[in-house]
C-alpha cells in the first residue's frame, strides 16, 4: 500500500508554500561547509518558507553517488535543523530520489527514516527506459515514500515525456504533487491537462519548477472541458531553484499572488504582478545563464548566497562548473535594476544567528 501523507502535511501542500531548492554548501576544497549547510536551512526556515527540497538539482546530483559520501549527510543536517527549529506550522521536508530502481528505493528508504515527507523523484538519468517502465519505478517508489512527480527540461538533465505518461503517473495512489519545470508552455500544459483528465487530479499538488516564468504560472488558472464538463485546476506554489535565494521575497510573492487571486480589491493588481514577472524573469536569467544553456546556474545562485555572506564562495563539486562569461555582469545588472526583489537586509540582521561564527558586515 503506498504510504500516506500526515494531515497536515497534506493540507500545506494543497494550500500552496514556498518551497526552495537547497543549494550545497562548499568550502574552497569542494569539501561540505557544515556551518553554512545548517546555516542556509536555518535562513528558508526563517523565511517562512513551507518546506524544503534536498537532493535535487540545485543540491548538484553528484552528491547521490556514493564516491562523494554527501546524500545521507545533507539529508541528516536539513531534517535536524527543521527539528531544532521546534515550527509550530507544518513544514515539508523534500528529498530529491535519483538513479534505478533499487538506488532509487534505498533512497526513499533512507529519507523516510529521516522524517522526509516527499520524495521529488528525477528521471533524468533513465534516458533508456520506456515510459512504462518509468511508471513501474514510480509505482514501486511511493509502496515507500509518497511521490512528487518531477518534469525537469532536458538542458541540465531531465528528459521530455508524454502526455499520456503524466496521465498514467496521476492515476498512481502515492504521487501526491508534480513539480512542473520544463520552461515550456506545451509541456507545461501538457502536465496540468493530464492531471486534470486523471481520476486522482484532486488528490495531486501542482507546484511550478518553472523558474522563467514563476509569477504566470501562479496567477493562472487551468481550464479544460473534459467529457463535456469544464475542469480547473491551479498551480498552488513553487519548488524553485529561483526561491533559493531572496527566499523572504519569494513568500511575500506567493502571499501577494494568493491575496489577488482571492479579491478583486486585493492589491496587488494584476498588472503589477505581470510587471513583477517580467522582472523576476530577467533576474532568472542572470542567474540561470540560459545565455549558456544554463551552465552557470548553480554557480548563478551559488553568487547571490555568497554576496549576502550565506555562502563563502560558488564552488561546485564538479569544477568546471562555474559562473559562464559576462554573468556576473549580469547578475550586477539585474541587482541594481531590482533592488526590491532581494532580501540583503533580512539576512544581514539575522545572518550572524544562522552561521555559527559569522560576524555581520
Amino acid at each position: 500500500m503506498p504510504i500516506e501523507l500526515e494531515p497536515m502535511i497534506h493540507k500545506a501542500l494543497h494550500g500552496g508554500v514556498v518551497i526552495p531548492a537547497h543549494p550545497l554548501a562548499l568550502d574552497e576544497n569542494r569539501q561540505l561547509d557544515e556551518n553554512r549547510q545548517r546555516g542556509l536551512t536555518r535562513y528558508y526556515i526563517a523565511s517562512g518558507a513551507g518546506g524544503l527540497a534536498i537532493g535535487v538539482h540545485t543540491t548538484q546530483f553528484e552528491i547521490h553517488e556514493n564516491t562523494h559520501g554527501l546524500y545521507k549527510k545533507v539529508l541528516e543536517l536539513a531534517a535536524d535543523e527543521v527539528d531544532k527549529a521546534n515550527l509550530t506550522r507544518p513544514f515539508i521536508k523534500i528529498a530529491g530520489i535519483c538513479g534505478a530502481t533499487p538506488q532509487a528505493l534505498e533512497e526513499a528508504n533512507l529519507a523516510a527514516s529521516l522524517g522526509y515527507d516527499l520524495g521529488l523523484v528525477s528521471l533524468g538519468s533513465l534516458d533508456d527506459w520506456s515510459e512504462n517502465e518509468l511508471l513501474e519505478h514510480l509505482a514501486a517508489i511511493v509502496q515507500v515514500i509518497p511521490v512528487f512527480g518531477f518534469y525537469l527540461q532536458p538542458s541540465v538533465g531531465g528528459r521530455k515525456l508524454s502526455f499520456q505518461f503524466w496521465k498514467s503517473a496521476a492515476e498512481i495512489p502515492g504521487v501526491m504533487g508534480i513539480k512542473i519545470a520544463p520552461f515550456n508552455r506545451y509541456q507545461t500544459l501538457d502536465v496540468v491537462r493530464a492531471v486534470c483528465e486523471s481520476s486522482r487530479r484532486e488528490e495531486i499538488a501542482l507546484y511550478t519548477g518553472n523558474d522563467d516564468n514563476i509569477i504566470v504560472d501562479l496567477l493562472t488558472t487551468y481550464r479544460f472541458k473534459i467529457d463535456n464538463k469544464v475542469v480547473e485546476k491551479e498551480i498552488v506554489g513553487g519548488l524553485l531553484g529561483q526561491w533559493a535565494v531572496w527566499t523572504k521575497k519569494a513568500v511575500e510573492l506567493l502571499d501577494d499572488v494568493k491575496r489577488r487571486k482571492r479579491s478583486e480589491d486585493a492589491s496587488p493588481s494584476y498588472d503589477e504582478l505581470l510587471k513583477r514577472n517580467v522582472e523576476l524573469t530577467d533576474v532568472n536569467s542572470a542567474i540561470f545563464d540560459p545565455a549558456n544553456q544554463f551552465a552557470g546556474c548553480l554557480s548563478g545562485i551559488h553568487e547571490i548566497l555568497k554576496r549576502q555572506g550565506l555562502l563563502q564562495g560558488t564552488w561546485c563539486i564538479n569544477p568546471f562548473e562555474s559562473l559562464s562569461q559576462g554573468q556576473i555582469e549580469e547578475i550586477d545588472r539585474v541587482y541594481k535594476s531590482y533592488l526590491h526583489l532581494n532580501d540583503d537586509e533580512f539576512v544581514k540582521k539575522n545572518l550572524s544567528s544562522w552561521i555559527k561564527g559569522n560576524a555581520v558586515h
